[in-house]
């Protein structure tokens, strides 16, 4: 059996200026509602890999569904938001004045995540769990159909393949995240 975790393409979302992070909040939501851009070539691995899959599932965002039609057309996908990427935190209006691009913002809010800090979105600890249950309807999956796609997104993947690897399923050593890019993950029947 096996289970392939493939992250989405690129977002259309491509605006890099400086902002607030009340601006940055924003930001994400248009980021969490907007496509993908069309490559004209993708990894070869990634595509074998939808193209032979018997079962597609995607989180029900929009780069995620996209990602999955863009590298099979033909795709029927099931897209769960169990699947979703997690959230980042947010803050007051006591940082209105700083302006950061949305890069360093997602850095900076995501590593305050890392070290506990969860307002107004789930923590890391509530994550790992969800990750833990989307892990188990992914093996459950794979049970039935033999192997399942999963076309997710970066730190939900990762987390899903770090709850894989406890339970037995072996993978690279080393994970790929770019974006396109497929992370196998076999257990013997």
């Amino acid at each position: 059996m096996e289970i392939s975790l493939i992250r989405h393409g690129k977002s259309l979302v491509t605006e890099n200026n400086s902002m607030t992070v009340k601006e940055f909040k924003k930001w994400v939501e248009k980021y969490d509602n907007s496509g993908v851009f069309e490559e004209s070539l993708y990894p070869s691995d990634t595509k074998e890999k939808i193209l032979a899959a018997k079962i597609v599932i995607t989180s029900h965002l929009t780069r995620a569904i996209e990602s999955a039609k863009l590298l099979n057309p033909k795709v029927n996908i099931i897209n769960d938001p169990l699947f979703r990427e997690v959230e980042l935190p947010t803050f007051s209006l006591k940082l209105i004045d700083v302006k950061l691009r949305p890069s360093v913002w997602a850095v900076i809010l995501r590593s305050l995540w890392f070290i506990g800090v969860s307002t107004e979105c789930e923590s890391l600890i509530v994550a790992k769990l969800r990750a833990k249950e989307a892990s188990q309807q992914l093996i459950d999956y794979a049970c039935k159909y033999q192997s399942v796609i999963l076309v997710g997104h970066g730190f939900f993947n990762m987390l899903i393949a770090k709850e894989l690897e406890k339970k037995g399923w072996k993978g690279k050593r080393k994970r790929e995240a770019k974006h396109w890019q497929c992370n196998t993950y076999f257990v013997s029947n």
